[in-house]
């Protein structure tokens, strides 16, 4: 049977009103679509946007009842939203990624089991119930690890970083402090990896597979500071992540956008280290750079339409803005020069408050060769650091 295409005109929701649900709602009014956003923060910018808003709590059951019968199909921006409610809503409407999928990926250690379970190459891990037993774990799995929570947690947030045994005394109290009934903890080895890969892959309710191109990402204080693409590694490399791209999503029967965080160890050994079902951070730079971005593709799979093939149309390296760093460019003159080059592209996702960590926007610097679209992200990421006077600017 022919799936059924939700056609233009038709509504859609999408769960979560941060900068991700913003650009979705944004990328579906381009194309002729109209959103309906829920979040409980009144401040999320996508409300803003949105045709209609929800700001109750996802666990509110009359708001269920009235976003399903005003939406024909639901995505989400945000893998932490509740799994329950997705498989509330999917009894009425499409919900693309399902709540099963999300189900899969949104615990760190039940994602980890399925793809070890299904052959996929990830870092050592074990499980951790108890924060006592932490020394333990540690000596099984070897150092350096970092404990993570199983739930939650992202940009770096509910992770401790263990370089020796002796400091996992110290660290236990921080994990007993941060524990909750029932919580749950995920230890994995660092690997000694040489980048961080990123890649972008769409399959539609036919099982179609489209993927991006390979990007390689930078990190300061856990957090994604700057997005390169074309990644510089070679073929092999790159078509070993496409493999597992589409290997992960149609193991899970995914339909929707999704995400695969890689390490790149030495003699071109990829592991995957995360997976997100949702358009990702790393993927920014095709909102300027592709002849898609990753949100106009998100619409078309949400909505039963096969995903669009994507041509990176220039070189291009994303760098965040976090915290103070969205009011540097506005004061400085240095960033305000490098924002009016040629191929430099400033969003700001209109965030009413600016807070530590937070991630304010991001700036897009294309140019005809990698190096010069590198060189030019990295003058405008140290004068940020200069400005603001210490690192990453939070």
């Amino acid at each position: 049977m022919t799936p059924t295409v939700i056609e233009p005109g038709s509504v859609l929701g999408v769960l979560g009103g941060g900068q991700l649900g913003a650009l979705f709602t944004r990328a579906a009014a381009k194309h002729g679509y109209r959103v309906v956003v829920w979040d409980p923060d009144r401040d999320a910018p996508a409300h803003r946007l949105a045709a209609h808003s929800f700001t109750t709590p996802f666990t509110d059951r009359e708001t269920v009842t009235r976003f399903a019968s005003t939406v024909s199909a639901v995505t989400y921006e945000w893998e932490n939203v509740p799994a329950e409610l997705c498989e509330q809503l999917e009894r009425q409407r499409p919900v693309r990624p399902s709540g099963g999928v999300l189900r899969s990926i949104q615990n760190r250690l039940v994602q980890k089991r399925f793809l070890a379970g299904h052959g996929f190459p990830v870092p050592r891990f074990a499980p951790l119930t108890d924060p006592n037993d932490l020394p333990d774990l540690v000596r099984e799995v070897g150092c350096p690890v970092i404990c993570k929570t199983a739930m939650a947690g992202y940009d770096g947030k509910g992770q401790w970083r263990i370089d020796e045994p002796s400091a996992v005394p110290c660290l236990v109290p921080s994990v007993l402090a941060s524990a909750l009934p029932g919580m749950q903890w995920i230890v994995e080895a660092c690997v000694p990896f040489e980048r961080e890969l990123s890649i972008l892959a769409a399959r539609g309710v036919d099982g179609e597979v489209i993927v991006f191109p390979l990007v390689e990402n930078e990190h300061e204080q856990g957090i994604l500071r700057t997005t390169l693409v074309p990644a510089l590694v070679a073929s092999g490399v790159a078509e070993r992540a496409e493999t597992l791209a589409r290997g992960v999503i149609e193991c899970m029967d995914g339909v929707g956008l999704f995400c695969l965080e890689l390490f790149l160890l030495p003699d071109a050994v990829v592991l995957i280290n995360e997976v997100a079902p949702r358009p990702h951070n790393s993927g920014h730079y095709t909102l300027d750079a592709c002849s898609l971005s990753q949100f106009e593709q998100q619409v078309r799979v949400v909505c039963g339409l096969p995903p669009e093939p994507v041509r990176l149309l220039s070189p291009a390296a994303m760098v965040n803005l976090i915290g103070k760093d969205i009011e540097t460019i506005k004061q400085d003159a240095e960033c305000q020069r490098l924002l009016g080059l040629p191929g430099a592209y400033l969003h700001d996702y209109g965030k009413r408050e600016t807070r530590p960590r937070r991630k304010m926007g991001h700036v897009t610097f294309l140019a005809d060769e990698r190096n010069i679209a590198r060189e030019r992200a990295d003058q405008f990421h140290r004068r940020l650091l200069d400005a603001i006077g210490h690192p990453d600017g939070l």
